[in-house]
């Protein structure tokens, strides 16, 4: 491997890293931003149809509490 070789390799990582970290940073400024913390009363929780409440992203945490009225 040359010199040459090792720059342009070395120089394609550090834009690939670089370019996912903004695009993190953009992507949390941009659809983050737009939703509040859910307070206690709206927490996310798991309703009588096992379908989650109050959560708007699309994974979910695991060993969400059963909604008010569920327990």
């Amino acid at each position: 491997m040359t010199l040459t070789e090792f720059a342009k390799g070395a120089t394609t990582f550090l834009v690939v890293i670089a370019a996912g970290f903004l695009s993190t940073t953009y992507v949390d400024r941009q659809f983050a931003a737009h939703i509040e913390a859910p307070s206690a009363s709206t927490a996310a929780c798991v309703g009588e149809d096992g379908g989650w409440k109050n959560w708007p992203w699309p994974n979910v945490p695991a060993l969400s509490p059963k909604c008010g009225r569920d327990r």
